[in-house]
């Protein structure tokens, strides 16, 4: 369990080089709330971020030591990515030109000259590099808080995207929903209520919103003919793989913690496609697609090692299984399950399948993105006794 609790001992204690502010965090199983020193801020702007893709040999936009709490802008490819300017495209959705963020003008901007063979369309901010961190390692990303940065977001449908799309592994030909308008961008307002921020779905329907950053990445090792790798070098941000990216895992917001292993050498932090609320599955292939501010603590393991992501809150223990087959990826999670248990809480093979059996949630989090992610939940109150 070192990894997964030692980090309790550990996460007041900063290396505070240079405040830019404070957060406000919630001491784990506590009520208790206290300030948190910020080191960094790093900004969506066009020199910050990448386009559909995790660069291994990008100069870092900041250099951090183990410890340190950096604020990050995420900038959503929703209204930045497609062919026409911003102001008109999201003018004619029917939001004003005063409410459009000049960095998603500025990317737009930007676009000519930047490589697309074998990329995805998401704006990703990054890399932040961490000293010390070399391939083997682990690191550690605790999600201290996820603030929305714009009152709207946009979600996409069509009878034949996300998971009725053609190219689905599971599509079944000619299964698609009836009535269906064609393709819709919806842009969707959020508001502050009494409850919290919502999103105003139609007269009657509000949905809470949970904002959580899409893609978390460390720069990957790709190989030509893994998913989303056509191009020598070069990982396309659509499907997740070990080194996270696209995980779209709603649990991960505000509160929750992410580990990742490193490959390269620094660890190479990107972060993007910030989401106001989305469901399990994700199933027409977009959230609320939202531009989103997060502020997180990098910590490095340098004595231990993962296969691929794996998370915690204050509730639960979860573990990831990824593969473009939703089966398979349900096996991994199960399998992850029990190498967790077996390995960070001693428990005997026999009895941490059995365990998984009876105590195990497995949860598809993503179905539209090439690789399938299912999430396996552990519950932490079993092992209080």
């Amino acid at each position: 369990m070192e990894l997964i609790m030692n980090k309790l001992d550990r996460c007041f204690c900063l290396v505070v080089v240079l405040t830019v502010g404070c957060v406000v965090e919630q001491t784990p199983n506590q009520e208790a709330e206290r300030e948190v020193a910020v080191d960094h801020f790093v900004g969506s702007t066009p020199e910050n971020v990448s386009w559909g893709w995790f660069p291994v040999d990008k100069e870092p936009v900041l250099t951090i030591q183990s410890g340190e709490v950096v604020t990050i802008d995420a900038l959503s490819q929703a209204g930045s990515s497609q062919d026409e300017h911003p102001v008109s495209y999201l003018g004619s959705l029917g939001l004003p030109e005063e409410e459009i963020h000049q960095d998603v003008v500025d990317f737009w901007n930007s676009r000519e000259g930047r490589p697309r063979e074998g990329r995805s369309s998401h704006v990703i901010t990054g890399p932040i590099y961490v000293e010390g961190a070399e391939p083997g390692d682990v690191l550690e990303i605790q999600i201290l808080e996820i603030k929305n940065r714009a009152s709207w977001g946009i979600n996409r449908t069509s009878p034949t995207g996300g998971i009725f799309s053609d190219n689905y592994p599971g599509a079944q030909s000619g299964l698609h929903p009836e009535g269906m308008s064609g393709q819709v961008q919806h842009l969707i307002r959020t508001v502050n209520t009494d409850q919290g921020e919502v999103a105003i779905l139609g007269e009657n329907i509000q949905v809470p919103l949970q904002p959580f950053m899409g893609i978390l990445a460390v720069a990957p090792d790709p190989k030509i003919g893994d998913p989303g790798v056509t191009d020598l070098g070069i990982q396309g941000s659509r499907p997740p793989g070990n080194f996270g990216g696209n995980l779209d895992v709603k649990d991960l917001k505000e509160g929750a913690t992410l580990y990742l292993p490193v490959f390269q050498p620094g660890g190479l932090f990107y972060v993007g496609d910030p989401h106001g609320a989305q469901g399990d599955g994700e199933v027409s292939g977009t959230a609320i697609e939202q531009s989103l501010t997060g502020t997180f603590r990098f910590i490095l393991h340098s004595d231990k090692s993962i296969n691929g992501p794996r998370a915690e809150n204050d509730t639960h223990y979860i573990v990831m299984g990824i593969d473009i087959d939703l089966d398979r990826a349900a096996v991994k999670a199960t399998n992850e399950a029990v190498t967790f248990l077996v390995e960070e809480m001693g428990i005997d093979p026999d009895v941490a399948l059995s365990l998984s059996s009876i105590a195990l949630d497995l949860r598809i989090s993503e179905v539209v993105d090439l690789t399938q992610v299912v999430s396996g939940f552990i519950p932490k109150s079993i092992f209080d006794h």
